[in-house]
């Protein structure tokens, strides 16, 4: 009989004022994925949907390391959102066959009046049918170390984000307005925090 596990975790990033908004960086989905995963982990099989390769995971004695194929798309408003489309366990065929990953996301530009903040959720549900010795474990000691290694996995989602996503986003400002060549105005210019 299959277990289930979820885990949520939502998201609020206040966005430092840039001469282009954010929303125009949130229209290349892309992006947001490699802020997201490393680039050597990440597989672009079409414009809206990427192959990534998850870092292993350890439940109880078993390891296992997913590849998910992830549709990551944006609406002209600059929202985000992200849906898993397959999920397979490369080396436990056993587990393939009988595990199922559902992700869904979204990330948000809003205005307030202090600035824009970026505001998200993910919702994280897996489901899966455990073989001996595992299937003979408490249900609620599956539940809680399942659940627990989900929210985990989105805890280090959202830190990334946290770490990458405006640096990326501050990056890709700083190119655009040189690709522009804006004047040798310098008020125009994105000022550069060095920490």
């Amino acid at each position: 009989m299959a277990t289930r596990f979820t885990a949520s975790q939502s998201v609020e990033i206040a966005v430092p004022e840039q001469p282009i908004p954010i929303q125009h960086y949130l229209r290349q989905p892309q992006r947001l994925v490699r802020a997201l995963v490393d680039n050597s982990r990440i597989q672009q099989l079409s414009e809206e949907v990427f192959r990534l390769k998850m870092r292993p995971l350890t439940f109880m004695s078993l390891s296992i390391q997913p590849t998910v194929d992830m549709r990551v798309w944006a609406e002209s408003n600059g929202v985000i959102y992200l849906r898993s489309l397959g999920c397979e366990i490369l080396g436990f065929e056993y587990i393939n066959q009988r595990f199922a990953l559902n992700l869904k996301g979204y990330l948000s530009p809003k205005e307030f009046s202090t600035g824009t903040h970026l505001q998200g959720i993910a919702d994280l549900e897996v489901l899966v049918d455990f073989p001996p010795p595992f299937s003979f474990t408490p249900k609620p000691i599956l539940e809680a170390t399942g659940n627990g290694l989900l929210k985990s996995v989105l805890l280090s989602v959202k830190q990334r984000l946290l770490n990458q996503l405006l640096a990326d986003y501050r990056y890709w400002v700083i190119s655009q307005t040189k690709d522009r060549g804006l004047d040798g105005d310098s008020t125009e210019l994105p000022i550069l925090n060095v920490e």
